[in-house]
């Protein structure tokens, strides 16, 4: 096995080790990049909504509104299959595998390019009957689908740079998915004027701009990653192997299955609020639009553990490991308190950006949509712990907590979306997140007394078999 040394000589000079150092300071100090990247993802996220809706209207506004959890059914699929085939190569890195990351990574290239042609193909299939199945309004179908159509199209180019994203975080290196994204936020945010402003291509010309912006992301990655040898490859790496795989699918699929959980539920509530109206889904998709924003610095607060927990997890450094989510709580709780404060006081005259003043709905969109933000705010921290224990719990393998804490979050979505909305209208739909939220966060609270409350004990490097083993990767 590689020394530590060795280790940080094997990836690459702008890769983190985070088996030596303070926890706390790494595992921010790795986060920052992340966040101002994720910050600028959701901001280019945001002013397509904002173009869209200054540009298109309401109805235009509503109708990118309808696709979100149809859309985030199969972004989150893929995030989490990226997230979940960087886990064993950052265990592999904690380990000194200097063999096995190779695998790890060739077998990983395999399954995400099986797995986008996929997703796409089921994508394009399945805009229809799922705009139909969610009772998308007939004023704004056209435009939903429109969106749809092209947003799947480009799944690919979503997956490629996930991928590439996700193996530089198993490294430690949180700065050149930075870049990529700053390179990202400015190509989207200059063909959204240009396609919608000035070509007039509405709803599908912000689509088009976002899918051009990720593949023009996963191009960056791509470069640096050859430019420093971390996928120079030789014909032996490319042989499909077993064992690698099967760690592969197993620590991938467990998250997909639990943000599938997340998004069919959410499409359940999805359908709740289109039966509401082009005001309140105009509304919703504001105060949500702004919550990806809100989330953004927990995402990354997230990959940071994930990273963090799996290196340290792969050299067997437990009371690290312990010391490392502790800080991780700690700077969660208080991040998401600073957010809280900002959104209560000026979150109004944030989201009077989406809203196009003229439009004779503008002043009963804007009341709603602030009152659904204020209640996410209020409980912001349960989404910022989520997070944290989400993540930790992943980097070591245990996927039954990430499956059960989604399935709380179906529960909770489903029944207010078939039971609560139809007794208390719009008020239930508008507490129906924060409640999602805190019924994962009990789940995964349990699960990371059970795991992180006892003594840790190291088992056979070739059990990498979820969540009761120490789910390190066969070499």
């Amino acid at each position: 096995m590689q020394t530590g040394m060795e280790r940080e000589a094997f990836t690459m000079d702008k890769g983190k080790n985070m088996t030596v150092g303070k926890p706390a300071q790494l595992i921010l100090t790795f986060a920052i990049p992340l966040i101002i990247g994720n910050l600028g993802q959701q901001f280019y996220m945001i002013v397509d909504s904002i173009i869209v809706g200054q540009g298109v209207g309401v109805k235009g506004l509503a109708a990118v509104g309808a696709t979100d959890w149809t859309y985030w059914l199969f972004l989150w699929t893929i995030q989490a299959l990226t997230q979940g085939f960087s886990i064993p190569i950052a265990q592999r890195y904690g380990m000194g595998d200097s063999k096995g990351i190779k695998k790890a990574l060739s077998m990983s290239i395999i399954l995400c390019g099986i797995m986008g042609l996929v997703l796409t193909a089921l994508g394009l299939c399945s805009i229809f009957p799922l705009l139909h199945l969610l009772k998308t309004p007939g004023d704004v179908y056209d435009g939903a689908a429109s969106y749809l159509q092209i947003m799947f199209g480009g799944l690919l180019a979503v997956m490629a740079y996930n991928m590439s994203s996700a193996i530089l975080r198993a490294f430690g290196d949180g700065k050149t998915p930075l870049i990529a994204m700053g390179i990202a936020a400015i190509t989207n945010i200059a063909l959204d004027l240009l396609f919608v402003m000035g070509f007039g291509f509405g709803i599908a010309g912000a689509a088009a701009a976002t899918v051009i912006a990720q593949a023009v992301a996963f191009g960056y990655c791509v470069f640096f990653l050859v430019k420093h040898g971390i996928i120079k490859f030789e014909r032996e790496d490319w042989r499909l192997e077993k064992g690698t795989l099967q760690a592969l699918s197993e620590s991938g699929c467990s998250l997909a299955f639990t943000h599938i959980l997340i998004a069919v539920g959410g499409m359940i509530l999805q359908s709740a609020i289109n039966f509401q109206g082009a005001v309140f889904i105009a509304a919703f998709t504001a105060a949500n639009k702004l919550l990806g924003l809100l989330e953004s610095s927990a995402i990354s607060l997230g990959y940071s553990v994930t990273t963090y927990v799996a290196q340290n997890w792969g050299a067997k450094l437990y009371d690290r490991l312990k010391k490392g989510l502790k800080a991780s709580v700690f700077l969660a709780v208080g991040l998401s308190l600073v957010i809280t404060a900002i959104m209560i006081f000026a979150g109004k005259p944030i989201l009077s950006l989406f809203i196009n003043p003229g439009d004779e709905k503008a002043a009963a969109v804007l009341d709603i949509s602030y009152r659904c933000l204020f209640l996410m705010s209020c409980f912001l921290s349960f989404l910022y712990l989520l997070h944290i224990l989400r993540n930790a719990l992943q980097g070591i393998g245990c996927g039954l907590a990430t499956i059960l804490s989604g399935a709380a979050e179906f529960a909770v979505r489903v029944s207010s979306a078939l039971y609560f909305s139809r007794q208390f209208g719009e008020t239930a739909l508008l507490f129906t997140e924060p409640s999602a939220w805190i019924a994962a966060v009990v789940v995964l609270t349990a699960m990371a007394i059970l795991k992180f409350g006892r003594r840790l004990q190291s088992r056979p490097a070739d059990t990498f078999r979820g969540c009761d083993t120490d789910a390190r990767p066969a070499p």
